[in-house]
């Protein structure tokens, strides 16, 4: 349940019309077209939106899937995944659970060394970049 409790005009206000397409309607950035798909800085990915912290740098790794892959956010109350059954799949959806935001999907069992063997597909245009320091 998000806590940051916004209408959908002070969203169209807040975001561009194709962040809000992305994080307020669901839609997703076209692949490869995204600023953080290749991205190497270390640092904190927060939520476009309300800025909550959302994915370490040390968990994100080259899936070559167009889109910025994660094996698991900072922590588990961070997102919210919700069952998506659009489009004739079957897909986990996540969201930022602060506001509510789509960020992308989460999808399991494809093979990959991590932990969950997860790979959380996020959109760039959900996320923010927080550099560490000097990098």
């Amino acid at each position: 349940m998000s806590e940051v409790h916004m209408g959908e005009g002070e969203w169209r206000e807040k975001l561009t019309d194709d962040e809000y397409r992305v994080l307020r309607e669901g839609g997703t950035e076209a692949p490869w077209t995204g600023e953080y798909v290749d991205e190497k800085r270390k640092g904190v990915y927060r939520c476009r939106a309300c800025g909550t912290e959302l994915f370490a740098s040390d968990t994100k790794f080259d899936s070559r899937c167009g889109w910025p892959s994660f094996w698991t956010p900072m922590a588990g109350d961070r997102v919210e995944l919700i069952e998506d059954r659009s489009l004739g799949m079957e897909r986990t959806e996540v969201r930022c659970a602060n506001c509510g935001s789509h960020l992308g999907h989460v999808f399991y069992g494809e093979g990959w060394d991590n932990p969950d063997d997860a790979r959380y597909c996020i959109n760039s245009i959900s996320l923010t970049l927080e550099p560490d320091a000097g990098t």
